[in-house]
């Protein structure tokens, strides 16, 4: 009678919701926030196809994760390792308004058509537990670190650039450009003060991952409060094709784009753009190609631009300082990449 039960609350059910049972984790990324979406059930772990995927099941999924605020709807192949051909897709195509709580309360069909090149996957956030505070910009301020849901400040003592390094990332700005200790008495902090002493190597995700260790001999004050200040957020493009996947390569620096010089560039500076861009491979054009996107105007933001390819962003690869060049607009850089 059980199985009997089951089966028909099967049939009647169709393709409804997940069943209550699925779990969900993000495999293959820089951090637990982000990688390609996977669902358990009966105990095995499938992909879920990335038929209709968008935001608001990134959403949904950032939320049931405990992490950050949805940032993009990527596929799945974007992150390593590639998935074992024997891993089973569960789902064809999930459909979230981007309320739900998790992934169980969105309507979902079976897959039936699909391969593992089209697995869905996600970048979110992290949970707010860093902030820069009182600064003039969103980039810069007072650093608080969030601890049993309390806001307190850091001490100098337990402090260097190598914190400013992984805080200035973990907020979504830019590269770290100081750290000092403030305050005037406007700015100062006010609670606690994080009573950890953190060592980091400037290479983490997070504060968190940094190894810290407790201060027993915490003697600071609010005059020692740091301060950290980062480069404003990155973000490029491509312009002039016909496709966001395609184009003149420009770069945000400082709110304003300007272009990237040609000096050093190569297939692996390619592979980084089309990686960042979530479009397909390089299709590696030739020069003359590249040339029908035109030259830029304005700036030129990069020069000397050299990547090893494992990159996750063109902003990790070595290059000259920001707006320092020998270039003129016709070594204006262009990449075409296969779309998704």
């Amino acid at each position: 009678m059980a199985l009997l039960f089951s089966l028909i609350l099967a049939i009647c059910t169709g393709p409804g919701l997940l069943e209550s049972s699925s779990r969900v984790r993000l495999v293959g990324g820089d951090h637990r926030c982000e990688g390609r979406v996977e669902v358990q059930r009966y105990g095995e772990w499938g992909t879920i196809c990335d038929d209709g995927w968008d935001i608001k099941d990134v959403a949904v999924v950032c939320r049931e994760l405990d992490c950050g605020v949805a940032k993009r709807a990527l596929s799945g192949t974007l992150f390593g390792p590639p998935t074992q051909q024997q891993q089973k897709i569960f789902i064809q195509q999930v459909k979230c308004h981007g309320m739900e709580e998790n992934l169980s309360q969105c309507e979902e069909e079976d897959a039936f058509d699909c391969t593992h090149d089209e697995d869905a996957g996600v970048v979110c956030g992290f949970p707010e537990n860093v902030r820069l505070v009182d600064g003039h910009k969103c980039c810069q301020g007072r650093v608080e670190v969030k601890q049993q849901g309390q806001w307190g400040t850091v001490c100098k003592g337990s402090w260097n650039f190598a914190a400013a390094k992984v805080v200035c990332q973990q907020v979504g700005c830019g590269r770290a450009i100081l750290t000092r200790k403030c305050c005037n008495k406007a700015t100062q902090g006010q609670g606690p003060i994080w009573p950890r002493k953190v060592s980091c190597s400037g290479k983490e995700i997070s504060l968190q991952d940094c190894p810290s260790e407790v201060w027993e001999k915490n003697n600071c004050t609010h005059d020692e409060d740091m301060w950290v200040e980062c480069e404003d957020p990155f973000d490029l493009k491509l312009v002039g094709g016909d496709s966001p996947c395609a184009g003149r390569l420009e770069v945000l620096h400082k709110g304003e784009w300007g272009t990237v010089c040609d000096d050093d560039w190569g297939e692996m500076a390619d592979q980084v753009v089309c990686r960042q861009l979530g479009c397909g491979a390089s299709l590696s054009p030739s020069v003359k190609f590249r040339r029908r996107f035109g030259p830029g105007v304005g700036r030129i933001w990069l020069d000397d631009v050299a990547c090893s390819g494992n990159e996750r962003s063109l902003e990790q690869c070595r290059h000259r300082f920001w707006g320092h060049h020998n270039c003129k607009h016709t070594e204006d850089v262009a990449v075409v990449c296969a779309e998704q």
